[in-house]
Parts: structure tokens; C-alpha cells; sequence
């Protein structure tokens, strides 16, 4: 290997491991590998934010800011009240679901679908009396799969598509994918449908629907002791019968800004003392009452005394609220809105809530007004977990948004219009429209993906400029020696896949995309079905909730745990490959 070969293998085994690690985000594991890049002459300076202003990095920019406006214009709400009912046998519920988001999903970005659908799921969950966690992981994955069967769909297809334009002189349109992608979706929806949900380990199954869906009597929530509440003067011990009889348990006691060691069981409390409690809401309402307490921010005049009401949101990965605590970004004195509880897959915590640093997947209980929990969960990308039937929508303007949606994509289907360019003009009419106000264009854009793909685009072609794509894809015709070139598709199909469940499917996609080409160089035969597999397989990510950012936004308001996702995810994955390679040479063949 050459000088530059080295560096450039060393530099993607830096990103590899780091996005496997997950304790760096992985637009900064990017970043600081395009900058070693450069200062080691393996990226030329003059391509050094190329990736920036590649087409890929472009078109999902504005495909997240069309997602947003095909849902403020309420076209997304309009389908699910036609289609979703409560009172469905489960299978039922699950197919028409599942079909929904996968359907969806082909027209929008796959994160958008799911974040639009998934309040819609739980509180169907809820009228049932039954577990969200029957649903909502069959909801994630038919999301997953719908992303593939059109171009916008999923970043992997465009950063494919684009690939290919770059390497072989013209990209894939829009419907390209369709054939392989649906005929995917179909089986895998099926599966979901009919067969998936039922290998969920019977804790799920079974789940005590009666309680709050999210594990919500694991919130660990605070609240201060008023002056002249009948708990002032007595142990923390001398309480656990009157707080047994509304149901939530004293676990910790602050004062003056310091933790008493462990519970606090012998100490005596005062009045501005700040309770630690494990409770379900509703519970926590009760104890309020009954022992004259109150929310943190309440008695301090930083929330007005009207209209308080108390919401559920769940931190999405590209929140400004994930790694970080409410603390940290002066949520209660900068937004008015304070948080009264944190759940996280049951665990309980022993440090300060506010404190605490968040994590995608965490579910949050937040106090404030109406409008300014509305304002706090657009500006700080959170999603919230109940029927967005408050939200203010335009039903007014769904037809014109669906109109001029539809218009662009036919004339880019077409080849009437560059895609981009096509995008491009949707956004500006949403934005001229007031479909997307102004303020809410830049808050739609998933920033930490932008940036990845545009330091990992230049990486890419490092990798191929050096010849390490050929190496790597020399490695593996080796490998495969004497086998058919249909053989070696399926190896790298799985590879990619593996790679994919792992660390972020966008930067799978811009690795394997080059390989793919040069194995097809290699091996003498069309490189179509290679490109093509490769998006098929770097958008299954099933195995594990890090793999997608889907699975990673069910894991908490689901109550799933890391080793459930293999049980439906893997018959799932062996599914696809069993139906994409055969499907893949029969619609791109190989000579």
C-alpha cells in the first residue's frame, strides 16, 4: 500500500470505530476526519468543503424542509384520520400502519414519517388498552423500508443516485429504485405485519397496558416544599404512608443546591427543600395537593400560575436538547418551560434532573403554557408523544402544498427539471405561502447529517483517488474467487448491511458506493445491481436502535431494550436479502 493509501484507510477506520463507540456525535468524528484529511494532503485543499455543496448534501437539505411543510399543511394529519382506528384487531392496526409509513415514507424523509405517525400509534395504543411496543417497532421498520423504493426517500438513495452521476455520467431518477424498493417494502411490511411484532419477548407482549404506556412510573421528577406543608419537620422516613397513598416514592432530598447523601431517609425536611420523587404524573398531581409541594420554577414567578399544563416529548438525535441538560440550555429561564421528569427504559437515576445530561430516546415531562410548550418543542427539535391535535395546522393550504409537491416531482421524474432545482421551488413557494414560515426553514434542516455527509463526501473520494477502493474491492472478488458475480453482490449486500447496523447508514453509503462500482469494473459486468444494493442494504439497519435513527426514537416510548431489535430485525434482514438479490438482477441485470 502507498503512503496515501495508509492514511486514508487509517482515517476511515478513525470514523468507523468512533461512530461504532457513539460517545463523540458523529458529525464532529466527521469533521475532525476531514481535517486530518487535509492537513495530511490526502484531501486537496481546493475540495476541502466540496461535499457542502454536492447535490446529495443539497437535496436532503431541502427534502426535510418540504417534510415540514407537507406537515404544517396538515396532509399528513388528514391521512391518518381517515385510516387509523382504535378499535382494529392489532394485525389489522399493524398492516395498515406499517403501510401508511411505508407509503409516506417514499414521498417524505423517513425520520419525518415516523416522527408524524408515531403519537398517532400510541394513542390508538392507548384507547386499545393495550403496549405501544406491539406497534411502534413494526411502525419504525415499515417507515425504514418505504424510504427505499423512491429516490428522496432515504439519504443512502441519494447519495447513491448522485454517485452515480459523479462515476458514470448520469444519476438515477426518481423512480428508479421503485422496483427492487417496493418489491422489498411489500415482504418486509408483510413480515412486520403478520409475523415481527409476535418475536418481541413476552415482557413486551404482555405489558400492564393499564399503566402510562411510557414507563412513566419510573419518572424521576422534582418538586419544592412550600411554607406550611404538613411534610415540614418530620424524616423523609416519617412520610412513606402518606406518600404511599398517592403513590409515588421519596427518593432523594436537595438542599440548598446539595444532594443529602443517599435518600436523605433521616432528614428532616424544611420548607424550600426540593424533593426527589419517583412518580407517574398523574400521581405526581395528587401529592401536590396533598402535601402542599410544588414544580420547580413555579413559586419563583418564572411560570405564570395560568394555564399550566404538563406534556410529554421524546429527544430526538438531532435535538439541541440530546447530550446536553435542561440546566445547561437555561430551559426554564430562557423558555419558561420547566422539566418535572425524566424516563429512560425505567432506569433510575440518582442525579439532579435538571442535571442530567439527555439522550436520544429519553422521555421528558415538561410544565409550561400551551404556547410555550408548542414554542420550546419546535425550537429545541423535540417530538411530542400525544395526538398533535392542538397544533396549530393550514388545513387551509393542504391541497396547494400536496399540488405543488406533486408538480415537482413529476417534472423531475421527467427529466423536465434538476431535482434540486425542482426542490428547490417547492421550498421557496412553501416559504412565499407561509406553508413554512421563515423561522422554521433552517430548524427543519437535520444540521449534524448535513455536515456529515459533507466531510465524509470528500473522504470518499480520497478513498477512491488513492486507489483504496480498488484494493478493497480487489479483496473481495479474491475473496469470492470462482464464484459467480451474483454471489459476490449478495457478500457485499451483507457487508454493507452489517456496516449499516452499526454506525450511520449516510456515511455506509458514501463508503460503499466507490467498492461497489469497482467491483462491478472488476468483475466485467453492469454496475447498476452493485449501486443498487448497496442502497438497499444501507437502509436496512434493523439489528440494533443506533443503526437508524428510527429505531433510536421508538426505544424509549417504546420500552424496548438494545437486545429486542435483533429478534424482529434479523429474519427481517436475511428477508431482504433473500428477496433484493434475485429482485436486483432481474430489473438491472448484469449484462
Amino acid at each position: 500500500m502507498t503512503n496515501d493509501q495508509v492514511l486514508v484507510f487509517s482515517l476511515c477506520t478513525f470514523v468507523f470505530v468512533f461512530l461504532i463507540w457513539g460517545r463523540w456525535r458523529y458529525d464532529l468524528v466527521a469533521f475532525i476526519a476531514l481535517l486530518i484529511a487535509l492537513l495530511t494532503g490526502v484531501v486537496p485543499a481546493e475540495k476541502a468543503f466540496s461535499g457542502f455543496g454536492h447535490p446529495a448534501t443539497v437535496i436532503i437539505a431541502l427534502v426535510l424542509i418540504v417534510s415540514r411543510g407537507l406537515t404544517n399543511s396538515g396532509a399528513i394529519e388528514l391521512v391518518a384520520r381517515y385510516i387509523v382506528d382504535a378499535s382494529r384487531k392489532l394485525a389489522t392496526h399493524i398492516s395498515i400502519m406499517s403501510g401508511l409509513a411505508a407509503g409516506l415514507s417514499a414521498l417524505m424523509n423517513n425520520v419525518a414519517a415516523l416522527a408524524l405517525l408515531m403519537p398517532v400509534d400510541m394513542q390508538a395504543a392507548k384507547k386499545a388498552g393495550r403496549s405501544p411496543s406491539l406497534s411502534l417497532m413494526p411502525l419504525s421498520f415499515a417507515s425504514i423500508l418505504g424510504g427505499m423504493i423512491t429516490l428522496i426517500g432515504t439519504p443512502p438513495n441519494i447519495v447513491i443516485a448522485e454517485y452515480r452521476g459523479d462515476a458514470l455520467g448520469e444519476s438515477y431518477r426518481m423512480f428508479d429504485f421503485a422496483p427492487v424498493g417496493l418489491a422489498c417494502a411489500i415482504v418486509g411490511v408483510a413480515y412486520v405485519a403478520l409475523i415481527g411484532w409476535r418475536l418481541l419477548p413476552k415482557e413486551r407482549q404482555s405489558a400492564d397496558a393499564g399503566k402510562d404506556l411510557f414507563d412513566l412510573e419510573d419518572y424521576i421528577a422534582e418538586v419544592r416544599v412550600r411554607e406550611g406543608s404538613p411534610v415540614i419537620g418530620k424524616r423523609v422516613r416519617e412520610l412513606d404512608g402518606e406518600t404511599a397513598k398517592v403513590d409515588v416514592e421519596i427518593t432523594g432530598l436537595i438542599r440548598r443546591g446539595r444532594r443529602m447523601p443517599g435518600r436523605a431517609r433521616i432528614v428532616e425536611v424544611q420548607a424550600g427543600d426540593i424533593l426527589i420523587l419517583e412518580a407517574s404524573p398523574d400521581s405526581i398531581e395528587e401529592a401536590l395537593g396533598a402535601l402542599q409541594l410544588e414544580y420547580v420554577g413555579k413559586g419563583e414567578g418564572k411560570l405564570g400560575s395560568k394555564d399550566l399544563v404538563l406534556q410529554e416529548v421524546l429527544v430526538s438525535e438531532s435535538s439541541r436538547l440530546a447530550g446536553r441538560s435542561a440546566m445547561s440550555v437555561r430551559l426554564l429561564y430562557r423558555y419558561r418551560v420547566s422539566l418535572i421528569g425524566v424516563s429512560r427504559q425505567g432506569r433510575r437515576f440518582r442525579d439532579k434532573v435538571r442535571e442530567l445530561k439527555l439522550a436520544p430516546g429519553d422521555v421528558l415531562l415538561l410544565l409550561g403554557s400551551e404556547d410555550r410548550l408548542a414554542d420550546v418543542t419546535r425550537r429545541l427539535g423535540l417530538l411530542p408523544l400525544v395526538d398533535r391535535g392542538h397544533s396549530v395546522l393550514q388545513r387551509d393550504k393542504v391541497w396547494f402544498a400536496v399540488g405543488i409537491f406533486a408538480a415537482a416531482i413529476l417534472a423531475a421524474s421527467f427529466g423536465l427539471v434538476y431535482l434540486p432545482v425542482a426542490l428547490g421551488c417547492v421550498v421557496a413557494l412553501y416559504i412565499l405561502l407561509n406553508i413554512v414560515p421563515i423561522r422554521d426553514v433552517y430548524t427543519s434542516v437535520e444540521w449534524p447529517v448535513i455536515v456529515l455527509l459533507g466531510s465524509m463526501i470528500p473522504i470518499g473520494g480520497a478513498l477512491e483517488s488513492t486507489g483504496g477502493t480498488a484494493l478493497i474491492a480487489g479483496s473481495i472478488v479474491d475473496i469470492a474467487g470462482g464464484f459467480s458475480p451474483i454471489f459476490v453482490l449478495t457478500l457485499l449486500i451483507i457487508v454493507t448491511m452489517t456496516l449499516s447496523d452499526v454506525m450511520n447508514n449516510t456515511a455506509t453509503a458514501v463508503i460503499a458506493a466507490p467498492i461497489a462500482v469497482e467491483i462491478a469494473a472488476r468483475l466485467g459486468v453492469n454496475p447498476d445491481p452493485f449501486l443498487m444494493g448497496v442502497a438497499v442494504a444501507a437502509s436496512c439497519a434493523f439489528l440494533t436502535p443506533i443503526g437508524h435513527k428510527n429505531n433510536t426514537l421508538i426505544m424509549g416510548p417504546g420500552g424496548y431494550r438494545f437486545g429486542d431489535y435483533w429478534r424482529m430485525g434479523l429474519p427481517l434482514e436475511i428477508l431482504i436479502v433473500v428477496v433484493s438479490v434475485p429482485a436486483l438482477v432481474t430489473f438491472w441485470p448484469l449484462h
